[in-house]
């Protein structure tokens, strides 16, 4: 089996939970994601099954949307609800400037990412470090925010949606605004409800794909690509890697052949050469 499966992650797995127990149903071990979840968010986890695994890369650069709650009142380890907490108040702040933080939110900013995180330092994973108690200087990384938008804000907790350019870490962002406002809080809730073309409402569940109930995409579900079909020699050239030449102007293009799809090759001046080989 190859082909892209969307998941509804739940709460309290982690995205390689996922990964194992789609693997075990479906009897496959090519089987990986697009995109890590906390344990903590629920949402949209795009899998890449079988030779499909070959995208991974591909699909993780696709944006990101989110709903997020913020809990004002306190900070933790984690800058999330699960941790540790390491300082709590009772100041609040209004809705006037939190809409006016978020607009300044808007576009590229740098971030410092999370401590509790598998970004590698020395060839050492952050979590790690942060385990163990050990100090380490956190990355910085540019991030992209593309919208934000206030959902509500009622007593103690906000609720926004934002979307996001790949590698964003919702938790900074969330540490960043509340700094912003001269408050206190930590992640409470984080639902990805989009990545790419994929919304929550057509993911499924575990128990869906346990049962069998569940639907398998293709390349053209996930990306916005043309197809072009190769003739008997163009295909002999593509399947031993060729670069070739295609009566064609486009980025990149799906190549299929017979109606099976072969590879994706990508513009290398007046050539094509390939991106992903799908044999």
């Amino acid at each position: 089996m190859s082909g892209l499966i969307v998941v509804d992650k739940p709460i309290g797995y982690t995205s390689r939970d996922v990964v194992n127990i789609v693997s075990k149903v479906l009897k496959e071990k090519k089987v990986g994601h697009t995109g890590t979840l906390d344990p903590l968010a629920t949402g949209v986890l795009l899998l890449c099954v079988g030779k499909y695994t070959k995208l991974v890369d591909m699909l993780t650069m696709e944006n990101k949307e989110y709903i997020a709650e913020i809990k004002l009142g306190l900070t933790t380890d984690t800058l999330d609800i699960t941790g540790n907490v390491i300082a709590s108040n009772n100041n609040l702040t209004t809705k006037q400037d939190i809409l006016k933080v978020f607009s300044k939110f808007i576009g590229e900013y740098v971030m410092e990412v999370p401590k509790y995180s598998a970004i590698k330092v020395n060839g050492k994973k952050l979590y790690e470090y942060a385990r163990k108690g050990e100090e380490v200087t956190l990355p910085l990384k540019k991030v992209h925010i593309y919208e934000l938008e206030l959902l509500s804000f009622y007593q103690d907790i906000i609720t926004f949606r934002c979307k996001v350019e790949k590698g964003t870490y919702i938790r900074s962002l969330i540490r960043d605004i509340t700094k912003e406002l001269h408050v206190l809080g930590t992640m409470n809730n984080l639902t990805r409800i989009k990545q790419g073309n994929f919304k929550i409402e057509e993911a499924n569940s575990l128990e869906d794909i346990k049962n069998n109930n569940f639907k398998i995409l293709h390349i053209k579900d996930a990306l916005d690509i043309k197809e072009y079909k190769l003739n008997d020699l163009e295909y002999k050239k593509v399947s031993n890697g060729n670069k070739i030449e295609l009566p064609i102007e486009e980025a990149n293009i799906l190549l299929t052949y017979n109606q099976k799809e072969v590879a994706i090759y990508q513009k290398d001046d007046k050539l094509y050469k390939p991106k992903v080989m799908l044999i």
